[in-house]
């Protein structure tokens, strides 16, 4: 059949058309938006388990597991550790957030600590908590230790001039004026 509702013309038997006979598509999962929303109005304790990416906009008290990203959204209330791929955060996080990259807008907010090989913090978020970069691939095999420490050539440096005598305080001097009484006038002297 045509495409507009015209007639289809017959194939001669024998003959193929000018197309190969389609293919069936076989496609690799790749998570596009989110699979997975907790709405702004919702409530979940518990472990929460996902291959795909989550939006979290509720209130999520318990354990996130998720091989995806994770978006923590601005009403979010989240009391969990996190460990994603990827986590960005506009909301409030109570617990430990790890993944590959972590990102926190100017309204997040986090009481834990955060662990990843990528970082990037908006202005305005607060964090309450210590951040740990884990290694990058680019680290890999690098040894700081065999890095040798810098060179310094003390003949550059010059030490610095004395004082000439008279700008020079003595330690004698000062304490002598200060424990000697002044004298009274004599009467000779007028």
């Amino acid at each position: 059949m045509a495409f507009w509702g015209g007639r289809s013309k017959q194939q001669p038997a024998g003959k193929s058309s000018a197309f190969p006979p389609p293919t069936p598509i076989v496609s690799v999962r790749q998570p596009v938006g989110f699979e997975t929303v907790l709405g702004a109005s919702a409530v979940l304790r518990g472990e929460l388990r996902s291959q795909g990416n989550v939006r979290l906009d509720g209130t999520f008290e318990g354990t996130l597991e998720i091989d995806g990203n994770v978006l923590v959204g601005e009403t979010a209330k989240i009391t969990a550790d996190i460990h994603a791929k990827n986590v960005a955060i506009a909301g409030a996080v109570r617990g430990n957030v790890s993944g590959k990259k972590v990102q926190l807008l100017r309204t997040a907010r986090v009481w834990g600590d955060i662990t990843a090989a990528a970082i990037s913090t908006e202005e305005g978020a607060f964090i309450e908590g210590k951040i740990t970069m884990i290694t990058h691939e680019a680290a890999q095999g690098f040894d700081p230790n065999a890095v040798p420490p810098p060179e310094i050539d003390l003949s550059e440096v010059t030490p610095p001039e004395p004082l000439a005598p008279e700008e020079a305080p003595t330690p004698e001097a000062d304490t002598a004026e200060q424990e000697t009484p002044a004298e009274p006038p004599t009467e000779d002297s007028a």
